[in-house]
């Protein structure tokens, strides 16, 4: 394995883009803020009126802890794997939240998809394998994405390790293009 960017000149077999699911747009956020602090509100206020004032900061705090409870849960969202494979090299570029990208490329020749499977809940980890190495992949993804994931993306390791590979080699044949490899 090593870090280096896939090479954009071939098309290729297999491309992907993973990102965490989150179920609540911004404009939901919006309304379910305005929720809480009319609830709060209208609690805060009734503790108030009874002469329990302190419980009124209790309140706030509480709208604000969902508040950044919220903000940490879409700042993770944040993340991604993207995967890129073409005949000679699978390409992993994870995206950290914070926008810190690192790449991992391995052979696709030498490359295993190993699969964690669990009778009840499906698909609970896949990884790539090559040379002692392995590398979690899809782990925000939900079992049947996770399946659906590792199926397309065993496929695409199987045609690239049928497709004919050029021999690094400088033999020419009799056309002049590269010889093919036995």
């Amino acid at each position: 394995m090593s870090s280096a960017t896939a090479d954009a000149s071939e098309p290729p077999l297999f491309a992907a883009v993973l990102r965490p699911h989150r179920s609540l747009s911004a404009r939901g956020f919006a309304v379910l803020m305005v929720a809480i602090v009319a609830c709060t509100s209208a609690i805060g206020t009734s503790f108030w009126l009874i002469g329990a004032w302190p419980v009124v900061g209790f309140c706030g705090l509480d709208v604000l802890l969902v508040q950044i409870a919220f903000r940490l849960n879409y700042r993770a969202a944040r993340a991604a794997e993207a995967f890129h494979l073409t005949r000679d090299r699978l390409s992993v570029t994870r995206t950290a939240p914070n926008g810190v990208a690192t790449a991992t490329v391995f052979n696709p020749h030498w490359a295993r998809l190993e699969v964690d499977r669990h009778p009840e809940a499906g698909v609970t980890g896949v990884r790539i394998a090559s040379h002692g190495n392995r590398l979690d992949v899809a782990r925000f993804l939900g079992p049947r994405e996770r399946e659906a994931f590792a199926v397309a993306l065993a496929a695409a390791l199987a045609q690239a390790r049928a497709a004919p590979a050029i021999c690094a080699q400088s033999r020419k044949n009799r056309v002049g293009e590269p010889a093919r490899c036995p």
